[in-house]
């Protein structure tokens, strides 16, 4: 089985044609080798809490056997042992698959700025995928990898997690070590990990973390006391709403929402970059930057060549104000569990941030910016969709607030996705029956080309969708979410001969969704050529 699935991640590699998601990968065989020694080890019955979990690790994280680049070629040098979270996520039971595409030297937020190549978005390819830790976010999100780590420093593990759909969960700092990490900001460095779910990114922190995960004194549970912004601010259109769908969700799970004041956070995010607490980013690779002036991106040249005319200073002054602003902040979070802010503010195009490369970037970062600088726990998860693209929403604590931060997102989490494929889609006439339920579009996708589509004789008209062992098509499909309650009261009334059970979609994840009954297909037309239900009617 886990060989299967080494299989199958490097088969969806070949089927999704992102090769800019990638630095370097193990070649296939050695990691189909290294599965079936893992599998022995299971076999015998070793404590493998992340057995047969595919992992992606960014490329300035030490990999042994590959190169560690930094998404530098010139930079580059081969570590002779794996990073500690490396060598934990192995010993933890994952597999390596390679690493991943990064904004160059872990600065940056775009996921462009790379010789490796833009990585574009999982979604849409027209959209930036967020960075720095581009592509291990979208191979989680493109379903290749089940884990990987990214770094995160100004919101590099939250902001990709955010326009990708999935969960970036960036830890209380100093929580996971950094030792064989390129150091961007080495005093505010945090290695983060990204997931689909909530419970797989927290599982995977426990085995890399060990028992400080927990955080002192929480013993799980609710309710949740959550702070929000009286105004977010500017955003992108639609994404005022989009929040404030999120809050209610998260309100009618039962926590109670304040209206806090983030003015001290958003004072400290401006210190990253504004202040003088970029120059630790020169301390880090400005010597590399001055005698590789041709081998290094012109926007992170620039972002951190600027630190050679900060006054020294500016440290104290900076620091000064830095102490002011934690105690403010400390005094907000005081009287909240959470605060519950959008990750990110936008979502532009690759040719959006072509044009303004360092005004885009810097609107990215307005809610993550200030999070390591306070020593702050971060998680942001998924939230549904604005304008057909991914939302997410972040819930940032205190230190060591890690356990909390999850336990308050599964709150909402308890949601189930389900495929369509016919009278249930948009503007059709049964899509009723999910708005009304709580139902939430999430995405236009396809099935992955295992099924045939039949179109029933039934009122109104509708399909039936089955899986086939050979010549099967790929059927076009959307992706809903719906509350758990929601969902049992809509499973409740399908109707023979359809049913519901498992669907694979093309990305290579699996859904609940509508089948048919064999039975029900005999004399049924197959329409699979068609493509999907909308094509066949307008037929």
């Amino acid at each position: 089985m886990i060989r299967e699935r080494v299989r199958a991640a490097y088969r969806r590699i070949e089927q999704v044609d992102r090769p800019e998601v990638w630095i370097d990968l193990q070649p296939e065989d050695e990691v189909l080798a290294e599965a079936a020694a893992l599998h022995v080890r299971f076999a015998a019955g070793e404590p493998l809490p992340l057995y047969g979990r595919l992992a992606a690790v960014k490329g300035n994280i030490d990999v042994a056997g590959l190169p560690t680049t930094a998404g530098c070629p010139a930079f580059a040098y081969r570590p002779a042992e794996d990073a500690p979270v490396v060598a934990r996520l192995r010993a933890a039971g994952a597999l390596v698959l390679g690493t991943t595409n990064l904004d160059q030297f872990a600065t940056g937020l775009v996921g462009t700025r790379s010789p490796y190549g833009a990585v574009r978005n999982a979604v849409d390819p027209a959209y930036i995928s967020g960075g720095s830790s581009s592509g291990s976010a979208v191979a989680v999100a493109l379903g290749i990898a089940d884990v990987a780590l990214g770094t995160d420093t100004a919101g590099s593990g939250r902001v990709p997690a955010a326009l990708n759909g999935i969960v970036g969960l960036k830890p209380t700092p100093g929580l996971l070590p950094t030792a064989g990490v390129v150091p961007a900001c080495r005093s505010i460095d945090c290695v983060s990990i990204f997931a689909r779910t909530v419970a797989e990114a927290e599982l995977t922190l426990r085995c890399l973390a060990g028992p400080p995960f927990a955080g002192p004194g929480f013993a799980g549970g609710g309710p949740f006391r959550i702070g929000v912004p009286g105004s977010p601010g500017p955003l992108e259109d639609g994404w005022a709403e989009a929040f404030a769908a999120a809050v209610a969700d998260y309100a009618a799970a039962g926590a109670t929402v304040t209206t806090v004041d983030l003015s001290p956070f958003l004072s400290a995010a401006r210190l990253l970059y504004e202040g003088s607490f970029v120059a630790e980013r020169y301390t880090a690779v400005g010597e590399f930057l001055e005698k590789h002036p041709d081998e290094v991106d012109p926007n992170v040249a620039a972002i951190i060549t600027a630190a050679r005319a900060l006054p020294a200073h500016r440290v104290f002054e900076d620091q000064a104000t830095l102490a002011e602003l934690k105690s403010e902040a400390d005094a907000v979070l005081s009287t909240v569990d959470a605060l519950l802010l959008p990750t990110t503010t936008g979502h532009p195009t690759l040719a959006e941030v072509a044009a303004d490369p360092i005004g885009a970037n810097a609107a990215l970062g307005r809610f993550t910016n200030f999070a390591n600088l306070l020593g702050l726990s971060a998680l942001a998860v998924p939230a549904g969709t604005a304008g057909g693209l991914p939302f997410g929403v972040m819930f940032v604590g205190p230190a060591h607030a890690d356990a909390k931060l999850a336990a308050l997102a599964r709150t909402v989490e308890t949601r189930v996705r389900l495929a369509v494929v016919g009278a249930h889609l948009r503007g059709q006439p049964l899509n009723h029956e999910l708005t009304s339920r709580g139902g939430r579009f999430v995405a236009a996708v396809s099935t992955a080309p295992e099924y045939h589509l039949h179109a029933l004789a039934t009122t109104p008209p509708k399909p039936g969708l089955v899986r086939v062992p050979a010549g099967g098509a790929a059927i076009a499909a959307e992706v809903w979410d719906l509350p758990v309650s929601g969902f049992g009261a809509f499973v409740a009334g399908v109707p023979a001969p359809l049913t519901i059970g498992r669907v694979l979609l093309a990305d290579g994840s699996e859904v609940s969704g509508f089948l048919c009954e064999p039975v029900a297909l005999d004399g049924a037309p197959d329409i699979s050529g068609k493509g999907g239900w909308l094509a066949h009617l307008r037929s």
